[in-house]
């Protein structure tokens, strides 16, 4: 039994351990091989680092407000007889809206005008007889008495007649306010009375128009930038890019910054800024949120890379630099602002590195890589015209 648990001797044992160490040998090589299978290149995408002029800006969230609002009173008490606009229409100045009786106030007029004629015809009595007066004072037939009345009669009668005339332009004044216009070029809203309803001089609101094109756009700054946003609208009028919240950035509007608020406000420590921006076709109405960027300055020779490319760890913003050797380098970054796809590098990249753009997330420092395509370099775009609006910035 031991002799056949005991261990090759001589030749035999020669030849049983040599074959045994070939077989080990194999295993190895076999290994190495899986080993060398298990980590091939990884297949990216890459893009090439580009610099442009791009704007500096600030994004904020506001609210569309009517350029002109007014609310429309009657200036005379009556009933309205007519109405002569639709709800939603778009009004032109001085268009005729809502019609009061006006019979009351014809009235009035006729008898102002009645009081007038009676006030003149007295005055011209009084002037003939001042005449008279006038033309035989030296023969003493009369005493200066007399004659000084008659002067004052004069005097009154022509105050009774300026009075008279007031009172004629007052009551054409009220006739005419029985037909109230549109003070304002603008859109109606909805109608707050109908035809019958009695309504009060000053107190009773009728409609409100408000003037759409072009309109404001409100929003507020911080007071932590109050400061560089006083400094650029000294060196002249900001621009604005705004644009609804469910549009793309290409679609905003472009307008300009006309008014900056006296006061931080106490609360919110805020700043209040309005935007002009043109509307012809009322493509943003009153009370809308709007996305508003503030064009404060040009970036130039900026570098951008695909926003897609940048990863985020403990340390910071980073990307992977492919390297002439086809491996990857990790690289710390500064980011600065976002541009349409792309954004700014501040610091941590040259201009034409390579950046690896999709097939990052199982790479690793030194890690083979095969670029199965190229992004080209990064455009570096100026989405919503902020190239034309920033003065001179490159497309």
């Amino acid at each position: 039994m031991e002799d056949l648990v005991r261990p090759p001797t001589g030749i035999f044992g020669f030849i049983f351990c040599t074959a045994a160490l070939l077989d080990l040998s194999g295993c190895g090589r076999e290994q190495a091989g899986l080993a060398g299978l298990a980590r091939p290149a990884t297949p990216v995408t890459v893009s090439a680092t580009a610099s442009r002029d791009v704007p500096v800006y600030l994004d904020e969230i506001g609210k569309s407000e009517a350029f002109e609002s007014v609310t429309v009173t009657p200036q005379v008490s009556g009933r309205i007889m007519e109405r002569s606009f639709r709800d939603g229409a778009d009004l032109k100045k001085d268009q005729l809206l809502f019609t009061i009786d006006p019979r009351p106030f014809q009235a009035q007029l006729n008898s102002a005008q009645a009081q007038l004629a009676q006030s003149k015809a007295a005055l011209e009595l009084a002037q003939t007889q001042l005449k008279m007066y006038e033309s035989i004072t030296d023969t003493r037939a009369i005493s200066q008495l007399d004659y000084e009345t008659k002067k004052n009669t004069v005097n009154m009668d022509l105050a009774q007649v300026q009075a008279a005339e007031a009172a004629v332009e007052n009551a054409k004044l009220n006739l005419d306010y029985c037909y109230i216009r549109s003070p304002i070029d603008g859109r109606a809203g909805a109608r707050m009375v109908d035809v019958g309803n009695v309504v009060k001089s000053n107190e009773t609101p009728l409609l409100l128009i408000q003037h759409l094109d072009p309109i404001y756009a409100d929003f507020t700054i911080t007071e932590r930038d109050l400061a560089e946003v006083k400094r650029r609208m000294a060196a002249g009028t900001l621009r604005t890019l705004v644009r609804l919240p469910t549009e793309p950035e290409g679609a905003s509007r472009t307008g300009s910054l006309t008014f900056l608020d006296n006061a931080v406000q106490d609360q919110t420590g805020t700043v209040k800024l309005r935007a002009t921006v043109p509307n012809a076709d009322q493509h943003f109405w009153p009370g809308q949120f709007v996305n508003i960027r503030l064009i404060l300055a040009m970036q130039k020779e900026a570098l951008l890379i695909p926003n897609q490319a940048t990863g985020i760890s403990q340390q910071g913003p980073f990307v992977y630099v492919v390297k002439d050797d086809d491996t990857v380098d990790l690289r710390m970054i500064e980011l600065g602002q976002r541009h349409g796809d792309d954004v700014v590098v501040s610091k941590g990249l040259a201009n034409g590195e390579r950046v690896v753009t999709t097939g990052q997330m199982t790479l690793q420092p030194g890690a083979k890589v095969r670029v199965a395509a190229s992004a080209g370099a990064s455009t570096g775009a100026v989405p919503d015209g902020q190239a034309a609006a920033g003065q001179g910035g490159k497309s």
